[in-house]
């Protein structure tokens, strides 16, 4: 090995000399900084990709969460069920979105027999490479949260209304944006229709999620798959946290990483918090994951009050009076980027 130390010789002349040579060769040697070369197309280091913000409408989504609500409760079985179902197949048709209803009939767990609608919209549906976006557009058929009126249902307008709001704002953006990547978009039925802990009968893990099961058994097209899909929950109340909740975790953890690390760029930080949660039991992208083997995550509500959901939640307080624009405006801007970002990297 070559010891480091100072060149040692007698003759001082020498020294000058060799010191010239060496100071010589450097220079020769050296030579100016240069940009690192790829292949046509790809980013160097310092090209890295950077989030864009894109443009949404919180003012469309809150009109679009009003609507809903204004039909009254989306109870399956319902007139108001109906007309929603009708009105947000139109809404989502008029952005360019090939329409499919999966109409079909389900057991609740107090045996009654639900005529629900799965409302399927397909952007570019002859692109292999898709991303899945979905919410559940039916609400609570009673409020066994609340302490008054409890066999009512709810407006959920929170739970239900905002994840289609940020949505149909979403498929209105993309008819103007055009991105060069397949979307679906899904407003799942019956998901809200699950047992209340107070039943007094056995207890069925399989109550909720009603409409996803039944899509995720009978998929829309046959050999279905995207890359991976993002389910928006009570993502409408003023200030709310979104967590990284297990079952996301558990299921497709890069995904979570992607679209937090997003909203952090984009600074939705104070919404999309760094902080693993296990307050979500069941929801629609369980069985997505489970049934058709897509990774998802869900953006849902987590209230460190509660330890879990807000207080609104299941009860006749959850109305448009705890819909914020600002949050609204976090969570869409954060699904938009993410779909802006796999559609510039394909």
């Amino acid at each position: 090995m070559v010891q480091s130390g100072v060149l040692k010789t007698k003759n001082p002349f020498k020294v000058l000399l060799l010191l010239g040579f060496v100071i010589f060769l450097g220079s020769c040697e050296s030579k100016p900084e240069q940009k690192s070369t790829t292949s046509k197309g790809s980013k160097t280091s310092s090209e890295a990709y950077k989030v864009k913000r894109p443009t949404f409408s919180s003012d469309s989504a809150y009109y679009f969460i009003q609507k809903q609500v204004d039909f009254g409760p989306r109870v399956p079985n319902t007139e108001a069920h109906l007309n929603a179902a009708k009105y947000l197949s139109e809404k989502l048709g008029s952005y360019g979105f090939n329409i499919i209803e999966q109409k079909t009939r389900v057991t609740a767990f107090d045996d009654t027999k639900l005529s629900i609608i799965n409302i399927i919209g397909e952007y570019k549906a002859e692109l292999n490479n898709r991303i899945l976006l979905f919410a559940h557009w039916d609400t609570r058929p009673f409020a066994d949260q609340d302490k008054k009126r409890k066999a009512m249902p709810i407006d959920g307008a929170n739970d239900g209304g905002s994840g289609v709001g940020v949505l149909l704002e979403v498929a209105r953006q993309i008819n103007l944006l055009k991105p060069n990547i397949g979307i679906d978009i899904i407003f799942f039925d019956g998901e809200d229709y699950g047992q209340p802990s107070s039943d007094m009968r056995p207890q069925k893990s399989d109550s909720w999620g009603l409409g996803s099961q039944y899509w995720g058994k009978n998929l829309h097209k046959a050999n279905y798959n995207a890359n991976f899909g993002i389910l928006l929950d009570m993502v409408g109340a003023k200030d709310a946290i979104f967590a990284k909740e297990r079952i996301s975790r558990h299921y497709a953890p890069h995904i979570v990483d992607k679209v937090w690390s997003i909203a952090s760029e984009l600074g939705h930080g104070k919404h999309f918090v760094n902080q693993e949660t296990n307050h979500v039991g069941v929801d629609d992208h369980l069985y997505v994951n489970q049934l058709a083997k897509i990774p998802s995550i869900d953006i849902i509500q987590y209230d460190p009050s509660t330890g879990a959901f807000a207080p609104h939640w299941h009860t006749h307080d959850d109305n448009m009076d705890i819909i914020d624009k600002a949050t609204l405006q976090a969570v869409g801007e954060t699904v938009l980027a993410t779909i802006i970002k796999e559609s510039d990297s394909h």
